[in-house]
């Protein structure tokens, strides 16, 4: 994969699945490169990742000069319908799931080795900020193991922002104690869970942000539900201040569009993001 430039602008998409195509990788592949990008994150949400998928994959990939940085597991069941339903649902929290997820991240850690995707992100769930409750002991010593196997295969592992505060965060990665941990830094999650404010929190963490999610929101209405994603620039963040305080920490990796919705609208959004994104890294 092709060498990438400081602050190259990016987008994330998928094998398949609800924000994805359902079509063939060749397809997708094509459909990231029209955009005039040539780099993001893929979102892993086949379940066959054996040889046919990745050569299938690679010849895509390859074909359109398309250079992934990260791969995302994606995980049957969850929901992100709202604040109690994510934490009944999502990441290694919920304990029905949490050895099938387990092991679903490990093959996807192979299956992006042979594609040589340098990492792996996801929400690991809403982890208890509590730190004698057995089952944040249990989700730390899950992630000692996903950042061990990574390790065996040469990747990062990152966390994405979103369901706790910065300074849990910044604690929970000094307890999982391995140095291929970092963060994936989506500062519209800690607007739409009222996590916090982004900024602060990106200055907090800073020394463990690997990759980076540039969408956008605006704050719950009321406490305790979701706010709402807007299209890049529209919601409360403030992508020139974000852009700005990536540069004062001495990030260097992608901007990495993510808009969770589909259809044409997406596209639009995507486009005008890039546009964005394109002004503010030059600045």
């Amino acid at each position: 994969m092709a060498a990438l430039e400081d602050l190259q602008v990016g987008v994330m998409f998928w094998t398949g699945g609800e924000l994805g195509i359902e079509a063939p990788p060749a397809e997708i592949a094509a459909s990231v490169r029209a955009l005039g990008v040539s780099c993001g994150q893929i979102g892993v949400h086949i379940p066959d990742l054996g040889d046919a998928a990745v050569e299938a994959w690679r010849s895509a990939l390859d074909e359109q000069g398309i250079t992934v940085v990260t791969a995302f597991p994606g995980f049957t069941g969850e929901s992100y319908a709202g604040i109690p339903i994510c934490a009944a649902t999502v990441g290694y929290v919920p304990p029905a799931t949490r050895d099938e997820r387990e092991q679903r991240t490990y093959a996807v850690s192979d299956f992006a080795r042979k594609l040589g995707i340098p990492g792996l992100a996801t929400h690991v769930g809403c982890i208890a900020e509590d730190r004698s409750d057995p089952q944040y002991a249990a989700i730390r010593d899950l992630v000692r193991r996903v950042c061990d196997y990574c390790a065996g295969n040469g990747q990062t592992f990152a966390l994405e922002t979103g369901q706790e505060s910065a300074a849990a965060l910044k604690a929970f990665i000094a307890d999982v104690d391995r140095p291929n941990l970092g963060i994936n830094f989506d500062p519209a999650n800690m607007i739409l869970y009222g996590s916090g404010d982004p900024l602060e929190a990106l200055e907090t963490v800073k020394e463990r942000v690997i990759t980076v999610h540039c969408k956008d929101g605006s704050r719950p209405v009321t406490p305790g539900e979701w706010g709402r994603e807007t299209p890049l620039g529209g919601g409360d963040v403030g992508m020139d201040r974000f852009v700005a305080k990536l540069k004062e920490i001495g990030y260097r990796g992608t901007l990495t569009i993510e808009r969770e919705i589909v259809g044409e609208r997406q596209r639009v959004d995507i486009l005008e993001a890039i546009a964005l994104l394109n002004r503010l890294r030059v600045q």
